[in-house]
């Protein structure tokens, strides 16, 4: 018989809702089981955090390097922009739309501190190194390999990307379902979970309607720039979008990305350069969603939040989405670090972010991967003027 596999998105549905089910009948000893295996699942994470952020962003940014050119850094630049302006785009939309939508009573802090329930017991596991200190590691690393003529400390670093990406496909993401039913559960307990689901709904909702938006616009403006329709060139590439709905990754409709790009009139080798690499270093989707979760999990903690602190936290989201593996979930799990060292996320914040960004994996990988064709249209406006033959007088 034909082995029946359920999907990440699947399977934290369902711990959602066994959380809140069970929540409602077992007893404080079976809950406090749960909580303590969150206490220990929550050290490992952290212990994990610096080593996926060194694993993955330093071979990134050597790969980068090493095919170093005006192209490159063009799409780069006109990528990371993009990224940026969605960040920027939810943040704004937030902070004006969110503080209607939810209450500040539904704080992330108590949901593990349950009239004194605590883990049987805990294991302290202290990180190598804090997440800033993995970070400028890896830029340090990865410029240096990208300098380097020998492929020896390259492919050490590759086959370290290698171990982190088995780490979260293989033990990090099968056990998050555990992990956001212990969430769920211990706020089911707690009588939390009522306002937790609304303000999910709200937030799925607002972002939804951001992310269209964010597509019509970006075709907007790449149908300016090579004077076509917009929305037959968007029409055109529904295809790699429902693509993407089912697969949740951007390195899997690549394929489908490449096919219909090139269908809207994107040369053969513009697209075949910029699709790949854009798969890789244009985030936007997944951008937006991290950074509108994040400030809703702040409001209804009751936090303090400015500008100044989602600017600086935006640039380096965006710099660490160059990072994240082409896999379900990828996005989110390279971005843990910069949540925990500059907006001070928790363990259990760390869990609603994931439980949150899973839920909406899809609509963020679709918004990537369509948005990668209108980049490549752009690019390919620029290439042809680049390679333009010069008139001589």
């Amino acid at each position: 018989m034909k082995k029946i596999r359920i999907g990440l998105l699947a399977r934290i549905i369902i711990a959602i809702i066994l959380g809140i089910v069970f929540g409602l009948f077992l007893p404080a000893a079976i809950v406090r089981v749960f909580i303590t295996f969150n206490s220990i699942f929550g050290e490992f994470l952290s212990f994990c955090i610096p080593l996926i952020i060194l694993g993955l962003v330093a071979i990134a940014i050597a790969d980068i390097g090493k095919n170093a050119g005006r192209m490159l850094l063009i799409t780069a630049v006109i990528a990371y922009g993009a990224t940026l302006f969605s960040g920027f785009l939810a943040y704004f939309t937030g902070a004006n739309i969110f503080p209607s939508l939810i209450t500040p009573d539904a704080s992330v802090d108590n949901i593990t501190h349950v009239e004194e329930l605590l883990p049987y017991f805990t294991v302290v596991i202290p990180p190598l190194m804090n997440v800033m200190t993995a970070l400028i590691l890896s830029f340090l690393i990865g410029l240096g390999i990208a300098n380097l003529k020998t492929n020896t400390i390259r492919d050490g670093a590759r086959e370290f990307q290698e171990v982190i990406i088995k780490l979260i496909n293989k033990v990090i993401i099968p056990l998050l379902p555990i992990y956001i039913f212990g969430i769920f559960l211990n706020m089911t307990y707690t009588g939390q979970v009522t306002s937790v689901l609304l303000v999910f709904a709200k937030i799925i909702g607002v972002i939804f309607i951001l992310h269209i938006f964010l597509l019509v616009l970006q075709y907007v403006i790449a149908g300016a720039i090579v004077k076509r329709n917009p929305f037959k060139l968007l029409v055109r590439m529904l295809p790699a979008y429902f693509t993407a709905l089912g697969t949740q990754s951007s390195a899997a409709t690549i394929p489908v990305t490449l096919k219909q790009t090139e269908k809207n009139g994107v040369s053969e080798d513009v697209a075949g350069f910029v699709i790949p690499l854009c798969a890789t270093i244009h985030l936007s989707g997944s951008t937006m969603k991290i950074v509108a979760c994040a400030l809703a999990l702040m409001i209804m903690q009751g936090l303090s939040f400015d500008f100044t602190m989602f600017a600086g936290f935006i640039f380096m989201l965006g710099i660490t989405m160059v990072a994240a593996p082409g896999v379900p979930g990828g996005a989110i799990m390279a971005s843990l670090g910069v949540l925990s060292s500059m907006l001070g996320f928790d363990e259990s914040a760390q869990a609603l972010m994931i439980a949150l960004y899973i839920a909406m994996d899809s609509f963020g990988t679709a918004c990537n991967v369509t948005g990668d064709g209108a980049i490549a249209l752009v690019m390919d406006k620029i290439a042809a003027f680049i390679n333009k033959p010069k008139i001589r007088v």
